[in-house]
């Protein structure tokens, strides 16, 4: 029928401008100026905007002043909740000097009307008709003076993402304003992540029946979605809350949320009890309008304007808003010397004929000045500030949020597009910075239906008669994870107990069943069963499913119970026995420096010891031999030489010192190596396996492969697929693959039953094991806050237990590392080097100065002038390997034989020099001494 209205209307429209009569009328200043208004004025709005609009006329004319002597007069079209009448009733308005009209109601003649005020150039304002599609540069004379319902939705949208919902159920009227608007609750939605589930489309008007309405409640009580959005006019609005009460939709668990309608039924009429009980704990909205002196004047005005018969809206506060701000545009044309004059449209000369004559059609000549001096108003109103912004919006839109509460309401909060949802009025909100994060949201507490405190979930499992169906995994291996008990078919495993318990820990019942897939020979593939969701053949699929990105994409997943990540698992050998096993605590340069500081030290102690040493002396070869065994005695503490001189003890102590640490560090490792079984990995990590060309194991059905192939480029070839840790172990030490690669859990699991293997190098990936959900499934977040509660509580370190105790092998490591290195000892050695080189250079000046004193009291002073350079050398070097004892007693002698005979004797006697029977000298001792 509302079809039809359109098409009727269209028609007349076209008729009429076929007759159209036009003239031209200039007047400076007219007498009147005619505005007209179409509305259905048996309707709420249609009642509260007459008496509004009549009131800011007559004070308008209150002051004759303010339009220079003109008189503003409003003629009103009642359209009585016809289409058809509310076309012929604007068509009326344009055969006559009309400046602009306000209306229509409804969208649906908005659309059509203003392709005529496109054309006549007559602006039209509505403070009802809110589709957001009439904001558009389509419609450049529609003029729309309350927030559209663009922002009424955007402010729904807010309260259903800040109360934690995804899905709702829309319930409107099939007409072209509800279609528009629900349009834009969808795209509000969208922007929070959530989304309309289900539209329950009810016939517009007077149209729509009991039984149709209660047939659609009935589909939406079988709705998952417990959230619902009610969007229509008050009397079918009021019906779908009636009968939503008989059939028990009323009660806990619900949420329902009323568009505007609900509002202005609230503050216009009263409400009986039988309709306060069907609306109990509903949230709606209403349109923000500032307290203000003239405001408040105005709602004490309003008893003897309606006497009683209506309540004041926030669309009554608009419609006499909307009458000033024609009359303010109007005052601005004609003080900018503007004419109101009309004339013929000159598309349409030459039109004309027919027997249907409207009137005379006119194009109004001020129409696009009156148009901009609408859009640049800028004043205060009973609304509040009044402007508009490049989009024609009204700037500030902004909602009260309302909730039911016996026969009235109570509000809980505001809406605004400058600070999205606030328990501060809008105004305040201006005077601060913008801030729309999640943390600055807030409303107060909410009364729900049935009368509860509590928030409703917001969904239920649907009322279709079946269990939840979930997926899991028919797994043939590793089946402490995921099994199915042969003699009870019943499913068990780490991977059920964790949902199991998480589901017990829900504040509702959740019905479900487990089925298995797969076909019990290979493991199946996870990506496929995740996959499988989308398709409806599972609900949920539970098990050991791992989270990665591919699979996100398509499901959601709940809270990781495991941590998982790709590990390898390398086989490892045992280093075979070597005859030559005891080189091994020290590395090749160790042993070299070792060796040659022993060679140094013999040497460097045989020179200090030479001269008065007789155990360092002695043919050359004996020498050489005292030389080798000194030195390498030290590293047992057996040498038998004793030291005399003060320079050799210090440099031993100091070496003896060495060569304990040294002793003590290779029989410390040595011990280590022949006493602890040794294991080598052949490979050292994902690295290493990359860069080879070895085979490489995964697990059949397991995410590695792709990941080895696409993250990785491992070519596919080199990929053998294992069933189970059976296959692992033989594939390993048969060598039919260099490594293994698979998820850590599993790898645990393994390593606990064969030590015969290793995890080598670092995981390489992170992610971890969780049950996946179709998108923007609730259950997912109540199952992910469930998995918290048991990781909190302990309950899933209980589980992990009961079922994955067992402990991996733990193993030494067995590469060259642990050989000691020259590195941890250089310090000793170079401690060591410079006490023997300290001590040689202190010899090395000791000797220079002995021999200079010996060789001066020997050679006579004119043979010590001719005695060449290299004949000081040969004597310095026969005197450094002369005994220092002889050295002395040829001083002696010296010395003697240069006195006079009588000193000689007394000389010889102190010195314990006497010649014997041959004319010669010998020493000996005088009291103490030897003779």
């Amino acid at each position: 029928m509302a079809a039809m209205n359109l098409v009727l209307g269209v028609v007349v429209v076209l008729l009429s401008l076929l007759s159209i009569r036009g003239y031209s009328k200039e007047h400076s200043r007219p007498a009147v100026v005619n505005i007209g208004a179409a509305f259905t004025f048996g309707t709420i709005n249609g009642k509260v905007a007459k008496i509004a609009m009549n009131a800011a006329v007559e004070d308008v004319n209150s002051d004759p002043s303010f339009l220079g002597g003109s008189k503003l007069v409003l003629s009103t079209h009642d359209s009585n909740y016809s289409g058809f009448l509310g076309i012929i009733g604007g068509l009326q308005y344009m055969e006559t000097d009309t400046v602009a009209i306000i209306g229509p109601q409804v969208s649906g003649m908005a659309h059509i009307l203003s392709h005529l005020a496109n054309e006549l150039h007559v602006p039209m304002l509505s403070f009802t008709a809110l589709d957001p599609s009439l904001s558009s540069l389509q419609y450049p004379y529609f003029v729309q003076t309350a927030p559209n319902d663009l922002f009424q939705m955007a402010a729904i949208a807010d309260m259903i993402s800040y109360f934690g919902y995804k899905e709702v159920v829309a319930i409107y009227t099939d007409d072209e304003q509800s279609r528009g608007t629900m349009i834009a609750l969808g795209n509000k939605l969208a922007e929070k992540r959530c989304k309309i589930s289900y539209k329950a489309v009810l016939s517009p008007e007077a149209f729509a029946t009991d039984s149709e309405i209660s047939n659609e409640l009935v589909k939406v009580s079988l709705m998952e979605s417990r959230v619902i959005i009610v969007h229509s006019y008050a009397v079918i609005g009021r019906k779908v809350f009636d009968l939503a009460h008989k059939l028990r939709m009323m009660e806990k668990g619900y949420v329902w949320i009323a568009t505007a309608w609900l509002s202005t039924v609230l503050d216009s009429t009263p409400v009986s009890g039988e309709v306060a009980k069907s609306i109990q704990g509903v949230l709606t909205v209403r349109p923000h309008t500032a307290d203000s002196k003239r405001k408040k004047a105005f709602i004490s005005r309003w008893n003897k304007l309606s006497n009683g018969s209506i309540g004041l809206n926030p669309y009554g506060l608009y419609a006499y808003d909307t009458v000033w701000i024609i009359a303010n545009a109007v005052k601005v044309f004609l003080d900018q010397g503007g004419t109101i004059s009309f004339s013929n449209n000159s598309n349409l000369n030459g039109v004309g004929g027919g027997t249907l004559n409207l009137g005379a059609l006119s194009t109004f000549d001020g129409g696009s000045q009156l148009l901009r001096n609408i859009l640049q108003t800028n004043m205060t109103g009973l609304t509040g500030r009044i402007a508009f912004d490049s989009d024609k919006s009204v700037i500030r839109p902004a909602f009260d949020i309302l909730n039911v509460v016996g026969k009235g309401y109570k509000q809980i909060g505001y809406w605004s597009n400058y600070s999205g949802l606030s328990v501060v009025s809008p105004e305040i909100l201006y005077t601060k910075a913008p801030n729309r994060s999640s943390s600055n949201q807030q409303l107060d507490h909410v009364v729900w239906p049935g009368q509860t405190t509590v928030k409703p979930r917001g969904w239920v499992f649907p009322y279709n008669g079946r269990n939840l169906r979930i997926g899991v995994p028919n797994r043939v291996s590793y089946k402490d994870f995921v099994s199915k008990d042969e003699s009870t078919n019943e499913i068990h495993g780490y991977c059920i107990d964790v949902f199991v318990a998480a589901v017990n820990l829900l504040s509702y019942a959740v019905p479900y069943e487990f089925i298995l897939y797969g076909d019990g020979h290979k493991n199946p593939s996870y990506t496929e069963l995740v996959r499988m969701m989308t398709s409806g053949v599972f609900d949920a699929v539970v098990g050991d499913i791992a989270i990665v990105t591919n699979r996100t994409k398509i499901v959601d997943f709940t809270q990781p119970y495991i941590e998982s990540g790709l590990v390898v698992v390398a086989p490892v050998r045992k280093l075979n026995s070597s005859p030559w096993a005891f080189l091994r605590p020290f590395s090749p340069l160790m042993w070299a420096i070792t060796a040659a500081f022993f060679l140094i030290i013999g040497v460097v102690i045989w020179i200090l010891e030479h001269r008065i040493n007789d155990e360092f002396r002695g043919p050359p070869k004996q020498q050489l031999v005292t030389i080798l065994w000194f030195g390498f005695s030290t590293m047992f503490f057996a040498h038998r030489e004793n030291t005399m001189s003060t320079l050799g003890r210090m440099v031993l102590i100091l070496w003896l010192f060495v060569v304990l640490i040294i002793t003590s560090s290779y029989t410390a490792s040595l011990t280590s190596i022949l006493t602890v079984q040794q294991l080598a990995p052949s490979i050292r990590g994902i690295d290493s396996l990359i860069t080879s060309n070895d085979h490489i194991g995964f697990q059949v059905g397991s995410f590695a492969e792709n990941y080895l192939i696409d993250e990785l480029n491992i070519a596919k070839s080199r990929l053998i697929p294992l069933n189970s840790p059976e296959e692992y172990a033989d594939a390993l030490r048969r060598g039919r693959v260099a490594a293994v690669v698979d998820e850590r859990p599993y790898v645990d699991v393994f390593l606990s039953k064969y030590c015969m293997s290793q995890v080598v190098g670092r995981e390489f990936t992170k992610s971890g094991w969780g049950f996946a959900f179709p998108r923007d499934s609730p259950l997912a977040m109540d199952m992910s806050t469930a998995i918290l509660t048991l990781s909190e509580n302990g309950e899933l370190q209980k589980i992990h237990k009961k079922w994955l105790n067992a402990r991996a092998c733990h193993r030494p490591s067995s590469d060259d590392s642990d050989q000691l290195q020259l590195k941890s000892f250089w310090g000793l050695f170079l401690i060591c080097g410079i006490a023997c080189f300290l001590a040689l250079i202190i010899y090395f000046c000791l000797m220079v100065w002995k021999f200079k004193r010996y060789f001066a009291e020997q050679s006579e002073p004119s043979s010590v002038q001719s005695s060449s350079r290299s004949m000081r050398i040969q004597r310095f070097l026969s005197f450094v390997d002369e005994k220092d004892e002889v050295s002395k007693n040829k001083l002696k002698r010296k010395r003697a034989e240069t006195l006079p005979r009588g000193e000689v004797e007394d000389h010889r006697s102190l010195t314990g020099v006497q010649r014997t029977a041959s004319g010669t000298y010998r020493e000996g001792h005088y009291g103490n001494s030897y003779f």
